[in-house]
């Protein structure tokens, strides 16, 4: 039998497996992190609270461990938490989605989002992915042999904004998909009625399918509202809409999100879930559908996180930092150009080593490097550690 020449043993071994991803490496969280730990910096660059959750959040996860929710629950998620899920959505913005069919819980917002591309881009079918973008995007559609139509938002005195007529223009036949990222992330901006209207032309009487990340959905500010996809029936026909209860409860190592879809897009999303972890941990379900008959917690995270952005932005109106508009998730992105003609990278590394304070470089969710001058600091902090950061920026 002929030997397959990928498996061929030399010197004992086996050669190395062909990469599905070959330009993958460590990701810059990881990276600065290291630094951070390494140099004992203030770390504002990964995307985690430093603060624990609500006890009463633990105690009903505890409570549901104590009472046997410990074995499988239904592949689509604990129906008490899809019930929970489906509510939420129909109050926020006034879109039913049913339970049974629409709602199906994953193992984190990045699992939602693989899911949703394995299933729906077929190869050849190009998604447009509008930069800067969460790093997960691009190996995700490669890996299902789409190929990623790269748009980059504009800059200007206003911060971010979305290139509509470019990716109106790069629309084909062969488009898939469309990915929407609001409150967005690295940027803080979040998609304005305006958008809306942008992409409603774009997608009106084609087979574009749009994959809408809103993880951030409750960290909008200064009384602007959060346009879920979920809020325009003619655009929730078509998407899938992405949320996490990591992001919202403070707990991001739970790991623990939801897809909500229309019942065709839902059948396909599961098919591939299914196979791909099959389901999610009982129990942290359970006790999230529990704590969530209190709607509190996630209607006042607005007003939480808009005063950790208000210190973080105040304490540095008098740095060398230029601060752009931070008006949705827990990021803020400045612009160090009166300080340093660094690369972001490099920058990143000498705020790290040499200031004590880790921030991520823009640069970074771009596939290929965009220098703007800009990293993003992350205010999901004890308010001290945000003053031990701000202690260091502003002797620069």
């Amino acid at each position: 039998m002929k030997r397959d020449s990928t498996l061929a043993f030399s010197d004992g071994g086996i050669s190395p497996l062909k990469s599905k991803l070959p330009r993958v490496g460590t990701t810059i969280f990881t990276v600065m992190s290291t630094l951070a730990s390494e140099k004992s910096a203030v770390n504002l660059g990964q995307g985690f609270p430093d603060f624990d959750c609500d006890p009463a959040l633990i105690n009903a996860v505890s409570d549901a461990m104590k009472k046997g929710f410990n074995q499988y629950p239904p592949m689509t998620g604990a129906l008490a938490l899809r019930r929970a899920i489906a509510a939420k959505i129909a109050k926020l913005y006034g879109h039913n989605y049913d339970p049974a069919s629409d709602i199906t819980v994953t193992a984190g917002a990045t699992q939602g989002l693989l899911t949703a591309i394995m299933c729906a881009v077929h190869p050849g079918d190009e998604v447009i992915v509008i930069e800067p973008a969460y790093d997960s995007y691009i190996p995700a559609i490669e890996l299902a042999g789409g190929k990623p139509v790269l748009m980059q938002m504009t800059l200007g005195a206003d911060g971010y904004a979305i290139p509509w007529e470019r990716i109106a223009a790069a629309a084909n036949p062969r488009t898939r998909m469309i990915m929407i990222n609001s409150p967005h992330n690295p940027t803080g901006s979040v998609l304005n009625p305006g958008d809306v209207e942008a992409l409603k032309d774009i997608v009106r009487g084609t087979d574009i399918l749009i994959l809408s990340d809103e993880v951030y959905e409750h960290m909008v500010y200064d009384g602007l509202r959060h346009e879920s996809i979920s809020r325009h029936p003619e655009l929730a026909a078509r998407a899938f809409i992405v949320s996490s209860f990591g992001k919202t409860y403070h707990v991001t190592g739970w790991k623990i999100g939801y897809v909500a879809a229309p019942p065709a897009l839902s059948a396909e999303f599961r098919k591939v879930h299914q196979y791909n972890i099959f389901t999610v941990n009982t129990p942290v379900q359970q006790g999230i559908a529990t704590y969530m008959q209190n709607p509190s917690p996630y209607l006042e995270l607005a007003a939480f996180y808009q005063r950790k952005r208000d210190l973080f932005r105040d304490g540095l109106k008098n740095s060398r930092f230029k601060l752009l508009p931070a008006d949705g998730t827990y990021f803020l992105c400045v612009d160090y150009s009166a300080i340093s003609t660094m690369s972001e990278a490099d920058f990143a590394v000498w705020l790290t080593s040499e200031i004590g304070v880790a921030a991520i470089p823009v640069s970074a969710f771009y596939d290929s490097p965009r220098e703007s001058g800009i990293v993003r600091f992350c205010f999901a902090k004890q308010d001290q550690t945000l003053q031990q950061a701000l202690q260091r920026l502003t002797k620069i």
